[in-house]
């Protein structure tokens, strides 16, 4: 076999494994999501995947493993969302809105995310504090408020006494809820608050809070 034969056979085997890879990830996202570590089979993983849980435990070395691998590919995913927000382009305020706005849509159409998450909080994060590479990338999420909190309050628009990390977790509480809560506040409101005719309105309604909450100088 001639070097470029060679070359071209090596990169489609690493072009297959990426695939089978990547398509184990998502198919153990929603076996995860909705059983839970604990229930989750990497069995049925193997299954609906057309792959083998011998395999499965090569690129991934274990369930805990494959689990950690999911965890950090739903965080990155949100991550990029938010990298890809141009926030210098807009002012402090739009800034603001369009991180909570975007949020919250990621969160509606990635709903495994808000169950993972619920997941390993009941685990106690005993998962998520391994990965150094969640850790490390989940450090841009408080970067990238510090910077628009900043100009925000150099150009007298924002209140000074709320800090970034606080500002994430109002904005993840917002966006979280709709997805986190829905099947009891159905249950109890006759609401489903995932009714595509809601969206436009609640995402306004999530930008408007934030903005808000860092305009308001009330008791300060």
């Amino acid at each position: 076999m001639s070097s470029s034969a060679s070359d071209t056979s090596a990169a489609a085997n690493t072009d297959r494994a990426e695939r089978t890879q990547a398509d184990i990830l998502r198919v153990a996202t929603a076996e995860f999501a909705a059983n839970g570590y604990a229930g989750a089979r990497v069995d049925e993983i193997a299954a609906r995947t057309r792959t083998t849980k011998r395999m499965i435990y090569y690129y991934f070395g274990s369930k805990e493993g494959l689990y950690l691998a999911v965890l950090e590919r739903v965080y990155a995913q949100i991550r990029q969302v938010e990298r890809g927000i141009q926030v210098a382009e807009l002012a402090p305020d739009e800034a603001l809105r369009t991180i909570a706005e975007a949020t919250y849509d990621h969160h509606t159409t990635h709903q495994a995310f808000i169950q993972l998450v619920s997941i390993e909080n009941i685990h106690r994060a005993e998962h998520l504090k391994q990965s150094e590479t969640i850790l490390r990338e989940n450090a841009t999420a408080i970067t990238l408020l510090e910077e628009v909190i900043d100009r925000g309050v150099r150009a007298g628009i924002f209140r000074d006494d709320i800090d970034a990390v606080d500002v994430h977790m109002v904005i993840s509480a917002y966006a979280c809820f709709h997805v986190a809560n829905r099947h009891t506040f159905a249950a109890i409101f006759d609401r489903d608050m995932l009714d595509p005719q809601l969206q436009d309105s609640h995402r306004r309604l999530i930008g408007d809070m934030i903005v808000a909450t860092m305009t308001d100088r009330r008791g300060r």
